[in-house]
């Protein structure tokens, strides 16, 4: 069952006990995977549910509903200023493997990233790729990018905390509430966080924490941060 391919549908696409394919779908399956009448894959909305089909003249028939127990039991929101070129492709990817929930991208204070409307587009397909290669249950969702200041306005999480290279901050592990449900956790840019996005964060309730001694890339940063989350309430 693990060996066999994953592809993400729309939930409109599941029609009683029949899948219809997009033509986009049928050509990956029957052309690049090379799959015929009687083979097997795996469905998935991306909201939590897989269904085992097969093919079968090119539109798919659902053979059963999966249990899939691969998610954190935890729901993360990484709240990330975006870095500069294509390093938030690497971040979206990498934390989808890592079992994020939701990516809110930021503009911050030192931020060099100006996103076109056409990166949000390609970041959720990103994600999709992401979460059918790790085997997810849930595709994360990517949020429109705002200002920090907007982000931090918003956010309804309770527990809350923001990552800051520099300062004696306690480590994350020594923060994190193992009870909690949904936590958010904000990462900066490179050169970090301004001395007034810290201040307007702590304010608004986020511990402020540590990732460890050592000064992380903005792409690495998250990826720490979601493998100690992970590390932590994965038991």
């Amino acid at each position: 069952m693990s060996q066999l391919q994953r592809i993400t549908i729309h939930p409109s696409q599941l029609q009683e006990t029949f899948i219809i394919l997009t033509p986009k779908q049928k050509h990956y399956l029957l052309r690049v995977l090379r799959l015929g009448d009687g083979d097997k894959f795996i469905a998935m909305d991306g909201m939590g549910k897989w269904w085992l089909a097969q093919l079968t003249a090119e539109i798919a028939q659902v053979l059963e509903l999966l249990e899939v127990k691969t998610e954190l039991p935890i729901s993360i929101t990484l709240m990330m200023a975006l870095p500069k070129g294509n390093g938030f492709d690497d971040i979206v990817r990498y934390c989808t493997e890592l079992g994020v929930t939701c990516i809110a991208p930021v503009i911050s204070d030192r931020t060099l990233l100006k996103p076109s409307p056409q990166k949000l587009e390609r970041w959720q397909r990103i994600a999709t790729e992401a979460a059918e290669q790790s085997e997810r249950a849930f595709v994360p969702t990517i949020l429109e990018p705002v200002t920090f200041k907007t982000a931090i306005n918003e956010c309804q999480i309770n527990h809350r905390y923001i990552c800051e290279a520099r300062g004696e901050y306690p480590h994350l592990t020594k923060v994190i509430n193992h009870s909690s449900s949904e936590i958010i956790i904000a990462i900066g840019p490179e050169g970090g966080w301004s001395d007034s996005e810290l201040e307007i964060a702590i304010k608004s309730e986020f511990q402020p924490v540590s990732l460890g001694r050592r000064i992380l890339r903005a792409v690495t940063a998250p990826v720490v941060a979601l493998s100690l989350i992970a590390a932590i309430c994965e038991v």
